[in-house]
């Protein structure tokens, strides 16, 4: 018996009203990622890698086709569902880390998922994933006495609390020069091992693209490769 995809993204398109023209970000695209498995989407700027993120992540909703994310039928679900989803079901890193200035490091991962845990709870398992990221000792700083890099590593520990079996990362290097970048792939290698973790992750970085078990690349938005 075939498994059971993670994601199933199927004839998924999604355009928008601009300028009083439609422009198509996303053209009947089809992708499966079995669990477990890391895909990169490449392609140039405005090819829809993002926009493919956001409609996987419940953040947007497509024009047309239909998503379906470890058994959970996205074009079904209400908006609370969906933000239910999104805390219990997945993690997203994004460019910049978004990290709130006037928190710790502990506290801007535990925040996101203060609505749905308790604070005592969360913050044990956040001290581990911390350790995890290789930031044991910096637990108590605040986002600006933190490197480019150490910002990064607190917000993949954000999106690994509640252990989510999908992380999502949009650029997750754009901001970080080469050595950074080794280390932040040779992190989330080890941590995609350890947890068993599917990963979607957009880039232009052929170093990052080259980490995943496979490529999907996009043009205008289709899949072309």
């Amino acid at each position: 018996m075939t498994p059971e995809p993670g994601i199933v993204i199927e004839s998924v398109s999604r355009s928008y009203s601009m300028g009083g023209s439609q422009v198509t970000a996303l053209d009947a695209v089809d992708i499966d990622v079995a669990p477990g498995e890391s895909v990169a989407i490449v392609g140039p700027s405005g090819s829809g890698k993002s926009t493919l993120l956001h409609l996987v992540a419940g953040l947007d909703r497509p024009t047309s086709g239909r998503i379906e994310v470890f058994g959970r039928r996205l074009w079904e679900m209400s908006e609370r569902e969906l933000t239910r989803m999104r805390a219990t079901c997945l993690g997203y890193v994004f460019q910049d880390p978004h990290l709130l200035p006037g928190l710790t490091a502990l506290e801007n991962v535990i925040a996101s998922r203060l609505p749905w845990r308790g604070r005592r709870d969360l913050a044990a398992e956040a001290r581990e994933l911390l350790a995890a990221v290789g930031l044991e000792g910096r637990t108590e700083h605040a986002p600006h006495r933190l490197s480019g890099g150490e910002r990064q590593r607190v917000a993949l520990a954000r999106a690994l609390l509640g252990h989510p079996p999908l992380l999502i990362a949009d650029e997750p290097t754009g901001n970080l020069d080469a050595v950074t970048t080794d280390d932040l792939l040779s992190l989330l290698g080890d941590l995609r091992r350890k947890l068993g973790l599917t990963v979607l992750l957009a880039t232009h970085d052929a170093a990052v693209a080259a980490s995943a078990d496979r490529v999907v690349r996009l043009a205008g938005g289709r899949v072309v490769a």
